[in-house]
């Protein structure tokens, strides 16, 4: 893409962190604050990225690999259909989920090749990235309280699971902490927004 006039952050963190709660939060202080905000998430935000988050999260068996590949296809017209429009125009875009969720989940979670997922990841969305990704940590068991009810196929997974999960995001935002902000999700939700919006002032971005 050419070069962006928006800003683009992402949400990240174990299944009930908090994430989508604080992406309405930004959102609203963004909006607040006179910017255009789009918001999405992954999988989804497409319409075919939305059948395949159908297929990826209710649907029958699929295999590691074809996992991986099918999230970086949703991904890739994620991206050009509606994160590079907006930066172009220079909207603040707020996802929930982007690229880190698939290394973690598909690398560490399902134990494949880190560094190819990691590969195929940003080959699918042409190198664009986030200029803040907010981690918002959750330990297993908490995000498992959290969460009750009715699980997709990648909630359901076992706590040893989403332990790799947990651990493989702290060690992506620990090596380019200049680009990740980490937040711990047992904080009342007011306070793990006001951390963001904190975050986003000191760095320029809001």
């Amino acid at each position: 893409m050419s070069a962006r006039a928006g800003t683009f952050i992402a949400f990240e963190g174990g299944d009930g962190a908090g994430k989508s709660t604080q992406v309405e939060r930004l959102a609203q202080a963004l909006r607040e604050a006179g910017r255009e905000v789009v918001v999405t998430r992954q999988p989804g935000g497409t319409p075919l990225g939305g059948q395949l988050r159908e297929l990826l999260l209710h649907g029958g068996g699929v295999g590691p690999r074809a996992e991986a590949l099918v999230f970086a296809a949703d991904k890739a017209q994620h991206v050009d259909e509606v994160i590079c429009p907006a930066l172009e125009r220079g909207a603040v875009v707020v996802t929930d989920r982007y690229t880190d969720s698939a290394i973690a989940y598909q690398g560490a979670g399902r134990e494949l090749d880190v560094d190819e997922v990691t590969r195929l990841q940003h080959w699918a969305v042409a190198g664009v990235l986030p200029d803040l990704t907010v981690l918002i940590d959750v330990d297993p068991a908490e995000g498992r309280r959290r969460r009750r009810g009715e699980q997709d196929r990648l909630e359901a997974e076992a706590d040893a699971f989403h332990a790799a999960v947990r651990e493989h995001f702290l060690a992506i935002a620990a090596a380019q902490p200049q680009r990740y902000l980490v937040v711990d999700a047992a904080q009342p939700p007011e306070a793990v927004a006001t951390q963001v919006r904190d975050s986003l002032r000191k760095r320029g971005l809001l």
